[in-house]
């Protein structure tokens, strides 16, 4: 199916299923433990080997000599892979390293080995046996110093608009002001897990990732195989945040180790393993520059940033945010991308708006109490309802003032203080602040095959994944929707290389795409049922098992009695995404307390008011939002990637020394979805919000620590340090 005209009035309209606030289908197999994670596939294979990954112990150079004897002579030990047995290795599309290095290591943790054993314990032991000599070579760890150095990445060229020099010269009010980021992991619950297992020339792969097609294609490019001998299983995923998006060392290696040991093969990456073999969300330096006019309206604003990446990589896009999300005639927007030799860095949870957002509403709140203007009414008197770079092409849906408003009288904002430091609560200092939300709606081809059976039983196929979005849930809200059924009619099947290629989870574009690609397999369902019952497609109402046309009702069930009736299709988006800009807004409130005397941290109460078209499901959605928002907390109290500089590593990596939230640090936190539907977006006119969440809310945090002590923190995390001497005097 392809989408090129606004969606009219459809079936999902109804509304009778979807938009429902609905628990999860597969819940109850999540709580009670039965739904297999890609470690847990213990029915699938028979006595399975375990894999353990020796990491490189430098982070640039070579190995000189690798020793493998005393391993190998180690008790339960079945066979050690290396790049030197391996064989002939490709590198997939989506690494920017290779998966397993020799003799050139490219990153400290880069794994060097796999130790295949029959218990796990053993394969550990024996890893540590391994004699291995390196030559080190220097290496770039420090972003700071090569902020000059950094070039112009491909992916983001810049952006110029008007004479922003000029613009920002002859502006009354100006701000100048660098902001950091620090490198930031998915610490994820479950780990980077797989299992693999080939018969004759055919491979299958248990494993934890969030996009199938991409994981598939990438293991078959690795080892050199057709593709067409490669199934990939992912089920179920416990967390990913973009770092599932990718083929880890975990899948390669337990293939490899599978085909060398001759048996099933599971490979868990430790936790250390995780932060330093993984990709994380890399680190940023971001200068803002913000001029106006003396009543506030914004005349020029240049957004320039740096990230680092190994060689190959890609920029982390901070300023993609500025480009787009306030009024002002005259622009400035460039990222730099400097050589570091630190761990792989690349997507993670709204990576570019999450980083960039950090930094921008921070600069809009200096920005308004420069002009001695509320930072909500700065905001809204720079809103725009037109791509600013391009005032011809007009937003589809853009309800970012009406977000700051409802979330402004929900919240109380009127309550706030406008002088920072007079308000109290005993020995705590207490602030409110502010942050927009802004994303992206990215449009991804999605597709499904749906079944229905004789019992009326309606069965949907398709590769997307769940990271514990709900992608089950709303999937089957959908073919009920679309199908006249019950959720109890409805059985989905997900992640698996040998259903139709979707979306995949990712981007926030997800729950979207894949929706519509079920909707539009349904559709080509919806007309093979008429056709077999002899009723008019176009006329036929689906609703309570039945298929309704005129005078006419008949049980759905009744057009499979000859047989199963299969219907596959993909939405394939046109250039409505061209012809009008698609976004999501969203307005994030905070209050915190911050004690007096030592600069402790409190997170009081959170309010997200969120535009994102259609939420297909009230209840998956907030969980979406509330997830992200506790993200948004730690980004902004606690997560760093501690560097070291010499050696060229992440040297808290585990989550004794990278802290994040937890129950105790998270208030009430409340969600409230605006209504919405944007026709421009697919059939389900729908959008994503799962990465909204999670866009601007460090900054309402950084923004509302100022508002309680006056203490502007431009480099994150805000811990006390960074506040201490800052703090108003004690009372």
């Amino acid at each position: 199916m392809k989408f090129e005209t606004p969606a009219g009035t459809n079936p999902i309209d109804q509304m009778k299923v979807v938009g429902k606030p609905t628990s999860r289908i597969e819940g109850h197999l999540k709580t009670t433990g039965r739904a297999p994670y890609a470690y847990e596939h213990h029915d699938a294979v028979t006595n399975p080997a375990y894999g353990f990954v020796v990491g490189a112990a430098i982070a640039k150079g070579r190995i000189t000599s690798m020793n493998l004897e005393a391993a190998k002579s180690a008790p339960g030990v079945i066979a050690i892979v290396t790049a030197a047995n391996a064989g002939k290795l490709g590198k997939g599309k989506y690494n920017t390293a290779k998966l397993l290095a020799g003799p050139d290591i490219e990153h400290y943790h880069q794994a060097v080995a796999l130790v295949v054993a029959e218990t796990f314990e053993q394969a550990r032991s024996a890893g540590q046996l391994l004699d291995i000599t390196y030559a080190r070579a220097d290496g770039a760890f420090d972003l700071a110093s090569l902020r000059d150095s950094g070039v112009e990445p491909k992916e983001m060229p810049d952006v110029s608009h008007g004479d922003f020099a000029s613009a920002f010269a002859a502006a009354p009010v100006q701000l100048d002001a660098t902001y950091t980021t620090p490198d930031q992991a998915h610490a994820m619950m479950e780990p980077f897990a797989s299992m693999a297992t080939w018969s004759g020339d055919q491979l299958t792969v248990w494993t934890s990732n969030q996009m199938i097609d991409w994981a598939a294609s990438d293991v078959a490019t690795t080892l050199g195989i057709p593709r067409k001998n490669l199934r990939l299983i992912s089920p179920y995923i416990g967390g990913g945040f973009g770092g599932k998006l990718f083929v880890r060392a975990d899948a390669v290696l337990a293939a490899l180790g599978s085909r060398m040991a001759g048996r099933p093969v599971k490979v868990a990456l430790t936790r250390p393993m995780m932060f330093n073999n993984s990709t994380h969300r890399p680190a940023t330096i971001q200068r803002i520059r913000i001029g106006t006019t003396s009543d506030g309206k914004i005349s020029a604003i240049a957004h320039e940033g740096c990230s680092g990446d190994l060689p190959g990589g890609k920029v982390e896009r901070a300023a993609q945010p500025s480009k787009l999300l306030y009024a002002g005639a005259n622009r400035l927007i460039s990222m730099r991308l400097a050589t570091l030799d630190l761990p792989e860095g690349n997507a993670m949870r709204a990576p570019g708006e999450t980083p960039g957002l950090m930094a921008l509403e921070i600069a809009m709140d200096e920005m308004a109490e420069k002009l001695n203007l509320d930072p909500i009414e700065f905001r809204i008197l720079n809103d725009t309802q037109v791509d600013p770079t391009n005032p011809e092409r007009r937003y589809s849906q853009r309800q970012l003032s009406e977000c700051l408003r409802t979330g402004a009288e929900r919240f109380g904002w009127n309550q706030r203080h406008p002088q920072p430091g007079t308000q109290r609560d005993g020995r705590w200092l207490i602030g409110i602040g502010v942050g927009v939300a802004f994303r992206n709606n990215n449009l991804v081809k999605s597709g499904a095959r749906v079944r229905l059976d004789d019992k009326g039983i309606v069965t949907v196929e398709t590769d997307m994944t769940d990271i514990g979005t709900g992608s089950y849930t709303i999937i089957a809200q959908t073919a009920a929707e679309m199908m006249g059924v019950t959720l109890d009619n409805v059985v989905v099947r997900l992640g698996d290389s040998s259903f139709p290629v979707s979306s995949g989870s990712g981007g926030q574009f997800g729950a979207n795409c894949s929706t519509a690609g079920v909707y539009a397999a349904c559709v080509k369902l919806r007309e093979a049922v008429a056709q077999k019952l002899g009723v008019s497609a176009e006329q036929a109402v689906f609703t309570d098992g039945q298929v309704r046309s005129g005078d006419k009702s008949l049980p759905l069930r009744d057009a499979a009695k000859a047989g199963e009736l299969v219907a596959e299709d993909s939405i394939e988006f046109g250039d409505l995404a061209k012809q009008f800009q698609q976004s999501t807004f969203g307005a994030h409130f905070v209050e915190v307390a911050v004690d007096s005397a030592t600069g402790e941290i409190r997170v009081r109460r959170m309010l997200a008011v969120c535009a994102a078209g259609r939420i297909l499901n009230p209840t998956s959605a907030r969980s979406q939002v509330i997830g992200a928002m506790t993200m948004g907390v730690g980004a902004a109290l606690m997560e760093e990637l501690a560097v070291d500089k010499r050696q060229g590593y992440f040297v808290n990596h585990d989550l004794a020394g990278y802290e994040v939230p937890v129950h105790a640090d998270i208030p009430h936190q409340e969600v409230i979805f605006l209504e919405e539907t944007d026709p421009y977006s697919s059939p389900m006119k729908a959008k994503g919000v799962g990465e909204l969440g999670l866009c601007g809310v460090s900054a309402a945090i950084a923004n509302a620590v100022y508002n309680a002590t006056g203490a502007r923190v431009r480099e994150y995390p805000i811990t006390l340090d960074k506040i201490l001497d800052k703090l108003p005097a004690m009372i």
